[in-house]
């Protein structure tokens, strides 16, 4: 999840659903089927960016499918295929101190505690246990390489610092 001019990708377009537009959405929040709230949503994949509106969206199996405005057969709905959907950011909800949005952690500077620096999260990734930061190389990096860092407030994320763009990890940087 990144943010952009105001917006935060909060899913995916992944494929068509059916044969009557419907297309199938992952969602990147919390319980899932949140996305589904926002009845606009603007949509890129490259260049593109557009906003849509949702007419419905709501669960289907492991996952979610919504029906956009104008998409009213399997071919428009392939072409929305993998789109990024994102909502205004001064529309989610506050959050309780100490948590954060992901885009909110993209592109930190990740810091060990001697302050020397790993990289930058480039974005996390959900693997059911805790979220992962994937940290890759910045200017100032101690080396080259990509890091997968467990997302592990107190435990891992020792600091984070939204206001001068960091966070500290307690973190062998040989891993």
């Amino acid at each position: 999840m990144t943010a952009k001019d105001g917006y935060a990708v909060m899913g995916k377009i992944t494929s068509v659903y059916g044969v009557k537009g419907w297309v199938k959405v992952f969602s990147y929040m919390q319980p899932k089927e949140n996305i589904c709230r926002y009845k606009q949503w603007r949509i890129d994949r490259g260049s593109d960016s557009r906003s849509v509106k949702v007419l419905q969206c709501k669960p289907h199996g492991n996952g979610l499918v919504a029906e956009i405005e104008g998409c009213n057969d399997r071919d428009k709905a392939r072409e929305l295929a993998e789109y990024l959907i994102s909502v205004p950011i001064d529309s989610l909800p506050e959050l309780d101190a100490g948590d954060y949005y992901w885009h909110e952690l993209v592109g930190l500077q990740v810091r060990l505690s001697d302050d020397r620096v790993l990289g930058v999260v480039n974005h996390l990734i959900e693997t059911g246990a805790n979220d992962v930061l994937v940290v890759r190389k910045c200017a100032g990096s101690i080396d080259g390489k990509e890091r997968l860092i467990p997302y592990l407030p107190e435990q891992v994320v020792q600091e984070i610092n939204l206001a001068e763009g960091w966070l500290r990890v307690d973190w062998d940087p040989e891993f």
